[in-house]
């Protein structure tokens, strides 16, 4: 027989001690064992094993289970509480694009109106505004939703140096 033929075999062997083998695959499973002596050394072993472990027992704390459900309880609340905060961060995030994206539109307007009036030209005027205003404005606005990453890696940090 081939090796495949044998593993599918095992598998309703397995299925088999497990009870959840149909009455036909139970049936053609007979008719193998029949004749199949490494199948037969198969169940045997696995009848053994199936019977060691009837007689195999532990003890567990009985306050086990408490800890692990109240654990899972906190780990809950925590998950829940997160939450809103990282909605609250999602809306400061966009109102901080769009603070950043009016500023700086009203920046470069500002620009065209005062050029004029400090006798400067208007593409001077708006690459001061572009290099102190525009371009710090974006990058406060690219870190802005870091933050929380960056905050929950360092608690993590510090919690392992615990």
């Amino acid at each position: 027989m081939k090796t495949d033929d044998h593993e599918s075999f095992h598998r309703m062997i397995d299925e088999g001690l497990a009870g959840a083998l149909s009455a036909e695959r139970e049936r053609s499973l007979r008719r193998h064992l029949d004749t199949c002596s490494p199948c037969q050394q198969y169940l045997s072993a696995s009848n053994r094993v199936v019977a060691g472990l009837g007689g195999f027992s532990f003890e567990v704390d009985p306050t086990l289970n408490a800890r692990v459900v109240e654990s899972l309880r906190l780990r809950a609340q925590q998950i829940r509480a997160a939450q809103p905060r990282r909605r609250r961060w999602v809306l400061v995030s966009l109102a901080a694009f769009v603070l950043t994206m009016g500023g700086s539109f009203v920046d470069r307007q500002f620009g065209n109106l005062i050029a004029p009036v400090l006798d400067v030209q208007r593409a001077q005027v708006q690459q001061v505004l572009l290099a102190l205003w525009i371009v710090p404005s974006l990058c406060v606005l690219l870190l802005f939703p870091l933050l929380p990453l960056l905050s929950k890696a360092g608690t993590h940090r510090k919690e392992g140096t615990r």
